[in-house]
């Protein structure tokens, strides 16, 4: 485990793979940790330098007081890629994760080359609705918005197998105070026009079960791309990592393969 000083609090992180490897970024939804990643990783081909990490609020990582903005979530990513010597990288961000690596590819290009922006979208919801989401969990806890989240979340079938209890517990132990302070960054970000302005290779992945980025917004997204790729994973819902992790490593790896990395 490596905790990394941004200044006023650390952020937990992982490196796998080669000193020399293809750089690879991974960034998780909201109410996960960098476990998320865990079904694929011995999935993705030989030769990743793999980094994940817990945003701020989550996992491992502190988490700093008050609401938080998009812009310093990206600024986090920033930071860690910078001082972990990540650069020219792949950056695969699910949910939340992907409105990091949207912004973060459109402001520093040097950092990411290409991005896979799965079950995400330019902007996810309305700033009523998150509103709406942050009082109830600040009223009564996670808990009183796991039902709902869940059922978003995951298919019928995922939801009766007996590894689905473990998310349902990953998503309680997050912080109530980091839970809500991402949340309002969602609620405050709109990419529509600065991801219209990327060029770069891109690849959108959507759930056919998603209940929070249905697969027609994950296809709006990747289409104000130019060139980008799409993905649809049948049968998954918002974390098609979890549900389906062959499919989606294969899809990622063929990604990756299509751009020269392996």
């Amino acid at each position: 485990m490596h905790m990394a000083d941004m200044g006023k609090f650390k952020l937990h992180y992982r490196i796998d793979g080669p000193d020399d490897g293809v750089p690879v970024v991974f960034a998780n939804s909201l109410g996960t940790d960098l476990r998320l990643w865990d079904p694929i990783m011995p999935l993705l081909p030989a030769g990743l330098r793999i980094l994940r990490y817990d945003k701020r609020g989550h996992g491992l990582s502190d988490t700093p007081e008050g609401r938080y903005s998009m812009g310093a979530l990206v600024g986090d990513a920033e930071k860690l890629m910078q001082m972990t010597g990540f650069k020219d990288a792949v950056f695969v961000g699910l949910s939340i994760g992907g409105l990091i690596a949207q912004g973060l590819a459109a402001k520093r290009l040097d950092l990411v080359k290409a991005v896979v922006l799965s079950n995400t979208a330019a902007k996810i919801g309305t700033r009523d609705m998150w509103e709406d989401r942050i009082k109830t969990v600040e009223a009564g806890g996670l808990e009183a918005a796991l039902e709902a989240t869940m059922t978003r979340w995951f298919s019928k079938k995922f939801r009766q197998t007996p590894d689905y209890p473990a998310w349902e517990n990953l998503h309680l132990q997050t912080p109530v105070a980091g839970w809500v302070g991402c949340a309002a960054a969602i609620a405050g970000t709109d990419f529509i026009s600065s991801t219209s302005g990327l060029r770069l290779p891109a690849l959108g992945i959507a759930g056919t079960e998603d209940g929070s980025t249905p697969p027609d917004l994950v296809r709006e997204m990747t289409d104000l791309i130019p060139g980008s790729q799409f993905h649809l994973i049948r049968g998954a819902g918002h974390l098609p990592c979890v549900e389906k992790p062959e499919e989606y490593a294969e899809v990622l790896t063929g990604f990756l393969k299509s751009q020269g990395l392996v």
